[in-house]
């Protein structure tokens, strides 16, 4: 148990961390205020942890009182096409590099 102890902590450490930069949040709203730059940025961080932002939105969902905060897993108030495009790269390029590094 201690040894995968550190690899569980850290797995919950990076699930947080990427809960805490999700959509829909008044966060992202104040990050995408900053310009085209961080506009292409923030889509393209929210298209790499799409998958994981899926699975908290669906369990809250359907569980909402194991998950009881709200994410999205795309900023809607944002009708920019460089957030659609960061987005659809990010979506593209992010979850398949962590497979490959991980294979």
């Amino acid at each position: 148990m201690t040894k995968h102890l550190p690899k569980i902590v850290a797995a919950s450490a990076l699930l947080l961390l990427l809960a805490a930069c999700a959509a829909g949040g008044p966060e992202a709203r104040q990050a995408a205020s900053g310009g085209p730059l961080s506009l292409f940025l923030l889509g393209l961080w929210h298209g790499i942890i799409a998958p994981v932002t899926l699975l908290v939105e669906l369990a809250h969902r359907f569980l909402p009182s194991v998950v009881p905060w709200t994410i999205r897993m795309y900023e809607p108030g944002d009708p920019s096409v460089l957030y659609d495009l960061g987005f659809y790269l990010g979506l593209a390029g992010g979850p398949s590099i962590v497979v490959r590094r991980w294979g």
